[in-house]
């Protein structure tokens, strides 16, 4: 079974290039996480734990962009779930946390993937009706 990639369009590159940059960030937490433990300033468990979850999930972020980027349509969703997670931490750091600056702009940062994923071309793309001729759409 082979799976055949077609180039995404513009709006879904952009979208993996913005998701790309929350996965390194992702990965610069968990190795901040890892600095302040060898410092000796936290007990070193549930940090370490804590690190390694994010490694995990932004490791497999990055490599779902990248794929992405590369167009393959599977990779589509796992972006979607990680922005939609996001969001949620975003509204925690606006609402309980009282970081309402970096609640907002992690907010919208997340919604504006959204919606580059979301755009009638990268649906089109997505559900593989990009290649359909307007001749074909008629019937």
């Amino acid at each position: 079974m082979t799976t055949q990639t077609q180039a995404p369009p513009r709006p879904v590159r952009i979208a993996s290039a913005l998701t790309f940059v929350q996965g390194l960030g992702g990965i610069a937490l968990a190795v901040a996480l890892v600095i302040r433990v060898i410092g000796g300033s936290t007990p070193a468990g549930p940090i370490l734990g804590a690190a390694g979850v994010l490694v995990l999930w932004f490791g497999g972020v990055i490599f779902a962009t990248i794929m992405l980027f590369r167009g393959h349509h599977g990779a589509r969703t796992p972006v979607i779930v990680t922005q939609l997670l996001l969001l949620g931490c975003a509204w925690y750091a606006y609402g309980p946390s009282e970081q309402q600056l970096l609640g907002s702009l992690g907010g919208i940062y997340c919604v504006v993937v959204l919606v580059f994923l979301f755009t009638n071309e990268s649906r089109k793309w997505a559900i593989g009706l990009d290649d359909v001729s307007e001749g074909d759409k008629a019937d």
